[in-house]
């Protein structure tokens, strides 16, 4: 099973912190699909440009007197919201990217039926291991605090 020591200057020590992610955190991470996060900014992207639409057709259709401070706002909320949007939609495709290279690095195979490595797939992985280690870890230092 595993084999390991505390070595921190607070091990044996009630403030000892554990060293690894949290179980419960690398679970989460194993619940994420970057299709589901896709698909949520497809959506966006859709239901942004109906707004930009939308607001097109206000401003053609309004008289000039009716159209401030309307037309200024929603050029500034449309403009930012496009930014963000596109920020977003970078930030998502990066770190897909440096997942997969992650993925390849620790030699991680998708399962069958898998055209790329899932989220599940490597943090599973790295959940149970947490768990395993952090119960040896509280034992451990457990013991530790005893023998001081």
């Amino acid at each position: 099973f595993l084999s390991f020591r505390i070595t921190p200057r607070d091990a044996g020590r009630e403030t000892c912190v554990y060293p690894l992610p949290e179980p419960q955190d690398l679970f989460q991470a194993s619940q994420m699909k970057f299709e589901d996060f896709q698909r949520d900014l497809r959506k966006l992207r859709k239901d942004l440009n109906a707004c930009s639409a939308e607001t097109e057709k206000v401003c053609r259709i309004s008289s000039e007197e009716n159209l401030q401070p309307f037309k200024d706002k929603m050029d500034s909320f449309l403009s930012q919201a496009k930014t963000e949007l596109e920020t977003q939609e970078k930030q998502l495709a990066d770190t897909q990217k440096i997942f997969l290279e992650l993925s390849t690095s620790f030699s991680v195979k998708p399962k069958a039926g898998e055209k790329e490595v899932s989220p599940n797939t490597f943090f599973s992985i790295w959940h149970e291991f947490s768990t395993d280690f952090k119960d040896q870890w509280k034992k451990q230092n457990k013991l530790m605090l005893q023998e001081r």
